[in-house]
């Protein structure tokens, strides 16, 4: 009973390149991407502060000439800098989602293979043991009915028990 707990040198094979291969698959298809797309976004923060930066000491030139101006300016960048902050942490929150799924359906996936895998095993195994319990049978009652007389006997008696009669 205790050797049917234990997992197979092969289970445990395949298990193991299972979660490499969803391993390789994160890194191909999900990190990699997301990567790329928050050092874009980094980047054009970067460029919009620089650009909000650029505004501000213009306006603060121009603010003797005209404060209202400067007052909008101000504004502007604000708001600039709110919707960045905003779609960069939008940005990261669904990079996150997606990685997330992308993870859920690779480790249902794999739990469904190493399913497969076990009832494969577990039939396989049953098969065995049925194809050993018939062998054992066969020997038993070739060893038991050696001679003729107690064969016609065993026969004699199954044809009286059949539910023919």
């Amino acid at each position: 009973m205790g050797a049917l707990l234990t997992p197979a040198l092969g289970t445990v094979v395949w298990a193991s390149i299972a979660f490499l291969v969803v391993l390789f698959v994160l890194r191909r298809f999900a990190w990699g991407p997301i990567l790329a797309a928050l050092n874009d976004r980094e980047a054009s923060i970067a460029g919009a502060l620089n650009e909000a930066e650029k505004v501000r000491k213009e306006m603060e030139e121009l603010a003797a000439s005209n404060e209202n101006q400067l007052k909008e300016a101000r504004a502007e960048r604000d708001r600039m800098l709110r919707e960045a902050r905003e779609m960069a942490d939008k940005l990261v929150a669904d990079a996150k989602n997606t990685a997330r799924e992308a993870a859920d359906k690779e480790v249902a996936a794999a739990k469904d293979a190493i399913a497969l895998e076990r009832k494969a095993a577990i039939a396989e195994l049953k098969s065995e043991v049925g194809n050993i319990s018939l062998d054992i049978a066969e020997r038993l009652l070739r060893d038991k009915l050696e001679s003729n007389d107690e064969q016609k006997a065993l026969v004699n008696r199954l044809i009286d028990e059949s539910p023919l009669n």
